[in-house]
């Protein structure tokens, strides 16, 4: 049996899925399978896909089911005692399951590893800055206000900590670990229980091992969306954790709008930068207290792009993040770590 089960989950990713392929399939670990589930994708995704001859890939096909659906396959597919999970539209650094592999296997405490992770933009190149989250001492409600697991591509988790969240599906006999209700959201939702129904461990591991990819475009209207599932998530939560939500909630629900306001400020959208930063600090003023610095950099942002010409924001934006990435980076090489 493989040790490693990497899970790829693919639905209209045709640009993309060869280049995360070939990233799973250099790793420097070998003892790997790759389940890819092909969640009814309507372009040449599978196609693609198929024009792979490793024989640790296989290929499992379903009526579209979402994100969530499409992980739950393959991990009812898997026969690995650790499951990697990539979206195949991000890409895994050469040693990735090699580190979480030596993670996992020297902290039997850890339930779920993750890594940093690096941005790339849509053509796959560096934007050479990073998510910088805690590594340890993560417990539910830092879950619900940070995500520091950050995407649904950094962790690799033990197969036995899923099975220890496993409640059955709406089809008899198929367990289900992410919830299919959610076609957003679904990763913090299965973190939180991680966290709140197991005595597993939420650890990081400080290399940027992840690249996650930064699409350009989008509408603002998605982010709306994806508040509301997030607010599902919270009622969810709530309904068998009342006690979290009640001290913890409302925080999480202003960090949450920091964020939005944050990915409106890249999708150029002013006016609902600052409606949403309005709302996440009158949610609760304690963003500005812990982390003062990122709360008011977005604030101004937000302001800014309302005040300046499109170029004139550019410029100014691009300006701050490479004073960003140098100071990244300055962090990354006080660990002792070089910047992938």
């Amino acid at each position: 049996m493989p040790k490693v089960s990497v899970i790829v989950p693919v639905y209209n990713v045709e640009p993309y899925v060869a280049a995360a392929l070939h990233s799973v399939l250099d790793q420097t670990y070998r003892d790997f399978e790759v389940i890819v589930v092909d969640d009814a994708s309507p372009d040449r995704s599978v196609e693609i896909c198929r024009s792979f001859r490793d024989p640790r890939l296989r290929i499992v096909q379903q009526a579209n089911r979402g994100l969530a659906g499409a992980r739950n396959t393959g991990i009812r597919h898997a026969r690995g005692e650790y499951l990697a999970f990539l979206d195949s539209d991000d890409l895994w650094a050469a040693t990735k399951l090699q580190k979480h592999v030596a993670h996992l296997d020297s902290h039997p405490e850890v339930g779920l590893s993750f890594s940093r992770s690096a941005f790339i933009d849509g053509a796959g190149q560096p934007l050479n800055y990073y998510q910088m989250p805690r590594l340890s001492g993560i417990d539910a409600a830092h879950l619900l206000c940070r995500n520091p697991v950050g995407n649904g591509s950094a962790p690799v988790i033990r197969r036995q900590t899923l099975a220890d969240i496993a409640y059955p599906g709406e089809r008899e006999g198929e367990p289900c670990y992410f919830d299919e209700q959610f076609r957003q959201s679904e990763d913090i939702e299965c973190w939180v229980r991680i966290a709140l129904q197991t005595g597993w461990q939420i650890e990081g591991i400080p290399e940027a091992l992840t690249f996650y990819r930064v699409n350009a475009g989008g509408l603002s209207a998605v982010l709306l969306k994806q508040l509301a599932s997030w607010e599902r998530m919270i009622e969810k939560t709530r309904s068998y954790a009342p006690e979290l939500i009640a001290a913890a909630g409302n925080l999480a629900r202003a960090y949450q709008l920091r964020y939005l306001a944050r990915r409106a400020v890249q999708l150029r959208d002013g006016a609902m930068a600052v409606s949403l930063m309005r709302r996440a600090i009158a949610t609760d003023k304690r963003i500005l207290i812990e982390e003062p610095r990122r709360t008011l950099l977005t604030a101004l942002a937000a302001l800014v792009l309302l005040a300046v010409p499109a170029d004139l924001f550019n410029r100014l934006e691009a300006f701050g993040m490479r004073r960003v990435a140098r100071q990244q980076e300055r962090i990354i090489a006080a660990s002792g770590l070089s910047a992938p």
